[in-house]
């Protein structure tokens, strides 16, 4: 376990210098003031935002970054219509927003694993997605990342959306639980689990990426801004990457640091807040850090193509890119090889 923990902290201080190296500079000193939403309020998962901000990545990269947590901003249109350059959403609303003629396209991941998934009290028996036939599932609303996670499962399970009870409960997923209102509740991997667990309730997780990999949350920009000011992108993305390797090298100074952005944090459960940001790290793009898998943009067509939610297949090549993430990696470490190398595993990539 620590040969493993050494590995991986090496690994990250590795491409935290890879970035460093890497950053692009602005042309000038004046700074672009950037608003960010980010479909949520402020919380400890958003770390590598606040790591960015405090140690100055943004500001070296030319950028003025506000977080916008208002859940009314509708991040999808605003960005299709060129009204704000950047936005952190989950990957269903790229292709379904791109199926509606927005050219929107999504640019760095932040997360390997797609962060949704099923919990339960382990009291309840339920272990595996067949043993939801029948059940009561409370689910935050039946759009999103969450619904399409809850599907994910169903599908893995062969089992209907009729052969269940849905329950739209908001975000109130650990009272539906812990007052046996709900037999089971759609969740994000790092918070409601860690809460329930943190009131002393033992928790069965069922987390979507073990059956399917599916685009998690990430960054789109445009394609305006994508032909017109490629480097605005670059300079965003790799500030916001140096935010989140820095982040998960060290999570007690990321921590610290959220403090001043994440209201009364300091005031809450310390040791809870802390599994959240650990159980966060679990699931980032920390090893190819931006880089989104194709096969998953694949996964994820299929799946809302079965839920009726796309009507036709879209064009994949024009959703995302890799081309930042390949960017860096070619001019830091050259020779066609990507991060992987750092491992020493030697995984070539043709540029």
């Amino acid at each position: 376990m620590k040969k493993t923990l050494s590995k991986i902290l090496t690994l990250l201080a590795a491409v935290s210098l890879l970035l460093s190296a890497c950053a692009s500079q602005p042309a000038s000193t004046q700074l672009t003031d950037v608003s960010l939403p980010v479909g949520y309020i402020p919380n400890i998962q958003f770390a590598p935002f606040y790591v960015a901000m405090e140690k100055g990545y943004y500001r070296d990269a030319g950028i003025n970054l506000n977080m916008d947590y208002s859940y009314e901003t509708d991040a999808v249109a605003l960005v299709g219509a060129n009204k704000l350059p950047f936005a952190i959403v989950s990957g269903e609303q790229v292709l379904l927003g791109r199926a509606q003629g927005l050219p929107i396209v999504y640019i760095m991941a932040m997360y390997k694993d797609f962060p949704v998934g099923i919990t339960t009290l382990k009291d309840k028996g339920i272990q595996q997605p067949s043993d939801l036939a029948g059940k009561k599932i409370g689910v935050p609303m039946l759009s999103g990342a969450s619904y399409i996670g809850l599907r994910a499962l169903l599908d893995a399970a062969h089992i209907k959306e009729s052969d269940v009870t849905l329950d739209v409960i908001g975000f109130n997923q650990v009272e539906a639980l812990s007052t046996g209102r709900e037999d089971a509740a759609v969740i994000y991997i790092a918070n409601e689990p860690v809460q329930l667990q943190a009131q002393g309730y033992d928790v069965n997780v069922m987390q979507v990426s073990d059956y399917l990999e599916l685009v998690s949350n990430g960054m789109i920009t445009n394609e305006e801004t994508l032909k017109n000011n490629p480097d605005l992108v670059k300079r965003m993305v790799q500030a916001t990457l140096k935010g989140m390797v820095e982040s998960a090298a060290d999570q007690n100074a990321a921590f610290e640091i959220s403090k001043k952005y994440v209201e009364n944090l300091d005031k809450a459960d310390a040791a809870t807040q802390k599994n959240v940001l650990a159980t966060s790290v679990s699931l980032w793009q920390v090893e190819k850090p931006g880089y989104t898998d194709p096969q998953a943009w694949e996964n994820m067509q299929s799946i809302l193509l079965n839920m009726g939610l796309l009507k036709s297949s879209v064009d994949l090549n024009g959703a995302y890119t890799n081309q930042f993430e390949i960017n860096y990696i070619k001019t830091c470490v050259g020779n066609g090889y990507d991060i992987d190398d750092i491992t020493g595993k030697k995984s070539q990539r043709n540029f």
